[in-house]
């Protein structure tokens, strides 16, 4: 295994270190935990927390930051935060108008999340929590009971944290969470796994000539496997099982994420998002935005996600709204 690091067991705690040393003016760590919030203190709107095991970077601290995430939590690799880390970024971000946790649905992170919450509740902190199971490729996994939740869950953290920023009360910031969790679908695959570093090994092993479709972001393996084709054809794939849902039709409007898995170049995601765009227009879809890059890895895995989050006028105009974080900015 070939690894840029030194300790295996204080990954994590480097990492976010040197995260706050490049990114001061976005965000500071929480003293002994593996905890980052927004570097100018809780305000007085909605707080958005979400975060889970590391190795997704720049998910999920890279999105601390106006218009998006005010705290993000970090378990170890590919391992749920606990709850007590989970809590102390609650109270640490929590300005007086209650905080929406989002979470993606691992089993770990759902219950751990929902014992920070209850730990909140007694404390007088009002919080709702919403869960992210935007993977078509299964529907129960290794680690879930339902779909998981992957790279549709920054659609979440920016819409929502938008429409926390616009002023909306607790209730209504969760009721546009939903509206994005209710209208957003992934798939991914790999053409390489990626390697745990505690494990010094790949999750698992593909030939030189396949590919495995249905991949998680913990290094799970997918539905199948099968000899390499052109990045079309995988797409196409892709696409049909988020087709199959029934929710995309002629006349919508949707926004793309064609996300890349860590270790894939970006000329590959440009190629398979001209691709994408093609087959949506030949149905008869509007791409109103489109995000091409690195926003929920595994680590080292080659491969990439698609997501389509059909939007409306609302949707449309949080997804739009300015953003300022380490990893995502518009203006």
């Amino acid at each position: 295994m070939k690894k840029l690091i030194n300790q295996v067991d204080d990954i994590v705690s480097e990492m976010l270190d040197g995260m706050t040393a490049a990114y001061p003016q976005y965000v500071k760590r929480l003293e002994g935990l593996e905890v980052l919030v927004r570097a100018c203190g809780a305000s007085e709107k909605v707080a958005l927390v979400s975060g889970g095991g590391s190795g997704h970077e720049p998910s999920h601290g890279g999105f601390v930051g106006k218009g998006m995430l005010d705290g993000a939590v970090a378990g170890a690799v590919f391992t749920s935060p606990t709850p007590d880390q989970v809590f102390e970024a609650v109270k640490a971000v929590n300005g007086g108008k209650g905080v929406l946790l989002v979470i993606k649905n691992y089993t770990g992170d759902v219950m751990n999340f929902e014992m920070a919450a209850d730990l909140a509740r007694d404390e007088g902190i009002d919080v709702e929590q919403v869960i992210v199971a935007d993977d078509v490729a299964v529907e129960n996994s290794t680690w879930t009971t339902g779909r998981r939740g992957i790279a549709g869950t920054v659609f979440v953290h920016k819409i929502a944290g938008a429409a926390a920023e616009a002023g909306m009360s607790l209730a209504e910031v969760k009721r546009v969470a939903e509206k994005v969790i209710a209208n957003v679908r992934s798939m991914g695959m790999a053409v390489n796994a990626c390697t745990v570093p505690a494990a010094g090994k790949p999750s698992f092993d593909l030939a030189g000539d396949e590919v495995e479709i249905g991949i998680g972001i913990h290094g799970e393996p997918g539905t199948h496997r099968e000899k390499i084709s052109p990045v079309n054809e995988i797409a196409d794939k892709l696409l049909e099982k988020i087709f199959a849902e029934g929710i995309y039709s002629a006349g919508d409007e949707v926004a793309v994420m064609v996300n890349g898995m860590g270790g894939t170049p970006l000329m590959e995601l440009f190629v398979a998002n001209k691709h994408v765009h093609e087959v949506l227009g030949a149905k008869g879809i509007k791409v109103a935005k489109t995000l091409v890059g690195n926003y929920m890895t595994s680590l080292d895995m080659e491969g990439f996600s698609i997501t389509l989050l059909k939007v409306d006028g609302e949707l449309l105009k949080f997804l739009n709204a300015p953003a300022d974080t380490p990893a995502f900015v518009q203006c």
